[in-house]
């Protein structure tokens, strides 16, 4: 069905958001938020990080019978760094400088590269917002936060599939056979989107992070970072960053760089609102 020209909001017209992706995911997560923004008046683009997207590496076995090797295999993206996936966001935010207004959106351990690409470059964000996303204000290191007391209810400790260490990457298998391991994927991740959608959504999953992505640090300043005016969309009912540790970074961050305070908005739902509920996401994006 056709948009009516009369449901467009005029305020976002020269806007343009840039959607970064978080663990195992790719540019295709937003494609239901990035209709629901067009429908709107907004325009948008997505990244996908170094080592995601349809391009990714994987390892060898991991679409065979059996997947062979697929818990020793070192990753294909062990060399990969923040400051790589930085760039690529950076290179994304220099093509659309030519918007009036650029708003940066990161999610979950995307909030990194966001990061680092906003502090190297702040005149070319707007805005940034960070969904369920790792924010480096308070503490340099996404693994801090993980593994904070705020967190400790957390779901998913137990899905990387080998030691992380040993293959320069948390793993996960999105096409495990086992439907308890699959289970556990939905609930920590997919709380709220039905199965049968879920079992769509994982089938776009790769399975490497890269462990820098998570143990490198990020650093930010007051006077570059600091000066972007940022937002926070918590989610209420998170299972893998909890509402806890999400108010957590909020209140750090804004104690690190207190001219530009978190507007905090709060979103129910799972980790993954792009999935449950994108309309509603959209929505929250705009205001």
């Amino acid at each position: 069905m056709a948009t009516d020209p009369t449901d467009l909001d005029p305020s976002l017209t020269g806007t343009v958001f840039v959607f970064v992706h978080g663990a195992w995911h790719s540019s295709a997560q937003w494609a239901p938020t990035q209709r629901a923004l067009a429908a709107l008046g907004a325009a948008s683009v997505a990244v996908d990080l170094p080592g995601h997207g349809t391009g990714a590496p994987l390892p060898t076995g991991y679409l065979l019978p059996g997947q062979p090797g697929l818990l020793t295999e070192k990753s294909p993206l062990a060399g990969l760094t923040t400051d790589d996936c930085a760039g690529a966001v950076l290179d994304t935010l220099r093509r659309v400088r030519h918007y009036r207004s650029v708003v940066l959106v990161a999610h979950s351990a995307g909030g990194g590269p966001a990061s680092l690409a906003a502090e190297r470059a702040p005149e070319l964000v707007d805005r940034i917002v960070y969904l369920s996303a790792f924010v480096p204000g308070g503490r340099p290191r996404f693994s801090d936060y993980i593994a904070s007391p705020e967190n400790a209810t957390a779901w998913g400790r137990d899905l990387p599939v080998a030691d992380p260490d040993a293959l320069g990457a948390i793993r996960i298998n999105p096409l495990s056979p086992d439907p308890a391991y699959v289970e556990r994927l939905r609930q920590t991740h997919y709380t709220d989107t039905p199965r049968d959608r879920f079992d769509r959504w994982r089938s776009l999953l790769t399975t490497d992070l890269p462990l820098t992505l998570t143990t490198g640090p990020v650093t930010v300043t007051a006077a570059r970072w600091g000066r972007i005016p940022r937002t926070f969309l918590r989610c209420a009912d998170d299972r893998a960053l909890t509402p806890a540790v999400q108010d957590l970074m909020i209140t750090e961050a804004d104690r690190a760089a207190p001219a530009h305070p978190f507007t905090v908005r709060t979103l129910p739902g799972s980790h993954s609102p792009f999935a449950a509920r994108p309309h509603e996401l959209a929505a929250a994006l705009v205001l």
